[in-house]
């Protein structure tokens, strides 16, 4: 076994590859860039390098920095997470010509699988099922167009090259296809690199089934059984669980064993994941199912296999690289009981999941249940990387026990700074067509109301936020320490005010309770003011910001809100659609800011004329740089 592993990531699973390694007696290196310099990871590990500045491009996907940190600190081999260098073919053999082991598969099975295309069609040839569409090499808009109209709308654009829901678009009709293609070919030339694409049948009730295989270097190969990640928002992945719900045992077998002869295919070795569509319109089938690509790599969401077959994934992708058969034969693996995992994100769903970064000034995470993190309290969740805060995972011995439990420790996690979408996580573990297993990928899309519900503070929180910015009653006696607002002249009004979309509110403070009591179940308040004087409350899992009420602050913010388009966090122009006096209706695009791994479209709040443009495609912004300035008169032409 290996004395010394590096790991080429960072985050939440730079930290979980660094538990395993530590209770299996191996020494870790952590690399970081300088956003990184005193993260979690880097404090866990027994050595740290720095690799360049925060940019990812710049330190985590500098091959060349890694392996020098690699050799500096005498590492027998690397393990790349995921994400980043994971699948990256240049760089196992780059480990393999400087004597490093790679913790993964060869690079050969690395290169069969990383193009969605080239791996499609080797599976038709390995005789597993694929979804219908385009995979060819002609890239002109009009013959991709051409080839969409074929297959039949709707259809899905995806990048050839990478994952994780970039460079994919769904298209309901062919006058929209030329703009969400060059929005998927603009995406993923910036996130991989390559902007080719594929066009493929969009199946209209589509299961996201995924199924764990592993595979050793003395030709064994088993599957882990399948996990369903169809709870999905902007094709990233929301709830993850294991087993799938309505998974019948001949179907689970069908579909393991397409997944191994996927595997067998391109000679594969250690932790791989098969992705799957299943038509879910009448059930699962086991003749209703797709390949749709491999993930070479260990994926986000393999807690939920842990959890339901009790290995450890991270220490049979080291066995095998080190050259062990795999520990367990097919016949030994087991299913026992279920498991769900839910992503917990810095981001906002009220404001369509937009990414959220800060300070974490208040992260109480659950007891009771797995939670893989990589940050921790007073950490700051930059535009730098993916804004995941942790990953909460709960098992029992039935589905609705695991999603109840899950539900219920998330009520008691205390988050402030950034937004989350913990409240959101909540709704949906509480559904009941999730309960009842009545799930596919358009799941988010169709109950958004009830997930995302316009949420106000009700008086207890109102009261709450008030006594903390009153101050809490005063440990003595002493009557002019007191702060209830006392007067000669009669009883003052107790009130403490409030700006809440863009309203004044009155909290009194005479009905609250007391503030930064413990959290003790879904009725507890907790309230605590923030660095920038805001007052965050926070109540079985949800947080409620207010604002306390500044009168000079108002005035000067008076039209600010309907006068301008912001940048909403720190990101690069990439496309600006409008001009100055240009007419532009509510909801109307009007720029594209990356930020984040993403791109995310900035609309129109309401009809108006557009007076100037402020930035052009290539700024790089901070957040709140004006974007677009409305003008109050009207359009050029206009009477």
């Amino acid at each position: 076994m290996f004395r010394t592993l590096l790991i080429a990531n960072r985050g939440e699973i730079a930290c979980r590859i660094i538990r395993t390694a530590r209770r299996m007696g191996i020494s870790t290196v952590a690399v970081y860039s300088d956003a990184d310099a005193g993260a979690a990871h880097v404090a866990m590990a027994d050595k740290a390098v720095r690799i360049g500045p925060a940019p990812v491009r710049e330190s985590y996907l500098v091959a060349d920095a890694i392996l020098a940190a690699a050799k500096e600190t005498g590492a027998e081999a690397v393990h790349p997470g995921y994400g980043f260098l994971s699948e990256n073919a240049e760089f196992a053999e780059a480990c393999a010509a400087a004597g490093i082991v790679f913790v993964g598969p060869p690079p050969s099975a690395i290169r069969a699988m990383g193009l969605k295309d080239r791996a499609k069609a080797l599976m038709a040839k390995a005789g597993v099922a694929v979804v219908p569409g385009y995979l060819g090499d002609d890239q002109r808009p009009e013959h991709l167009a051409a080839e969409a109209t074929k297959i039949g709308y709707p259809v899905l654009i995806k990048a050839v090259a990478g994952g994780g829901g970039k460079g994919m678009r769904k298209v309901e009709a062919a006058d929209d296809f030329a703009a969400a293609l060059e929005s998927a070919k603009r995406e993923a030339k910036s996130a991989f690199g390559d902007d080719r694409v594929l066009i493929e049948k969009y199946v209209s009730r589509p299961r996201h089934v995924e199924v764990q295989v592993f595979a050793d270097n003395h030709g064994e190969a088993v599957y882990l059984f399948e996990r369903d990640c169809s709870l999905q928002r902007r094709h990233q992945k929301v709830l993850e669980e294991a087993p799938a719900p309505g998974m019948a045992p001949e179907m689970r077998a069908a579909m393991g064993e397409a997944a191994v002869k996927a595997a067998k295919a391109v000679g594969y070795s250690g932790a791989g994941t098969v992705e799957f569509i299943a038509d879910a319109s009448q059930g699962l089938k086991a003749d209703r199912f797709w390949f749709m690509e491999m993930n070479t790599r260990l994926q986000v969401e393999h807690p939920v296999t842990e959890a339901v077959t009790g290995f450890d994934l991270v220490e049979w992708q080291l066995r095998v690289a080190a050259g062990e058969h795999l520990p367990r034969t097919q016949d030994r693996i087991a299913l026992d009981g279920h498991a769900i995992e839910a992503r917990l994100y810095a981001e906002d769903p009220a404001s369509g999941f937009l990414p959220s970064i800060g300070i974490l000034e208040r992260l109480r995470l659950p007891d009771g249940v797995r939670v893989d993190s990589g940050v921790r309290e007073g950490d700051t969740v930059t535009p730098f990387y993916d804004p995941m805060i942790a990953k909460v995972i709960a098992h029992d011995a039935t589905r609705e026990g695991a999603a109840a439990k899950l539900a219920s420790a998330l009520e008691h996690a205390q988050i402030a700074g950034p937004r989350t979408n913990n409240a959101f996580l909540i709704r949906c573990l509480r559904s009941a067509d999730f309960i009842a297993g009545e799930i596919d990928t358009g799941f988010i899309d169709r109950h958004i109301a009830e997930l995302v519900p316009k949420s106000e503070p009700d008086a207890a929180v109102l009261a709450t936020a008030a006594r903390c910015v009153a101050g809490n009653r005063p440990s003595t006696d002493d009557p002019w320490d007191a702060r209830d607002s006392f007067r000669l002249g009669g009883p003052a009004r107790q009130v403490v005010e409030f700006v809440l979309g863009g309203r004044r509110i009155a909290a009194p403070l005479s009905v609250a309770g007391r503030v930064a009591a413990p959290l003790n179940g879904p009725g507890g308040l907790t309230a605590l003011r923030m660095k920038n004087g805001d007052v965050a409350v926070m109540r079985g899992g949800e947080t409620f910001v207010l604002k306390p009420f500044d009168p000079f602050e108002l005035a000067d913010a008076a039209g600010v809100a309907t006068d301008r388009i912001a940048a909403p966090m720190p990101g690069k122009i990439i496309q600006v659609m409008v001009k100055a006096g240009d007419a532009v209706k509510k909801g109307q695009p009007l720029a594209v800011l990356e930020a984040m791994k993403m791109e995310h479209t900035l609309s129109a709040p309401a009809d108006a004329v557009v007076e100037a443009v402020a930035v052009a495609p290539g700024d790089q912004v901070p957040d709140g740089t004006v974007v677009v300035r409305f003008a109050k008169g009207k359009a050029k032409g206009e009477e």
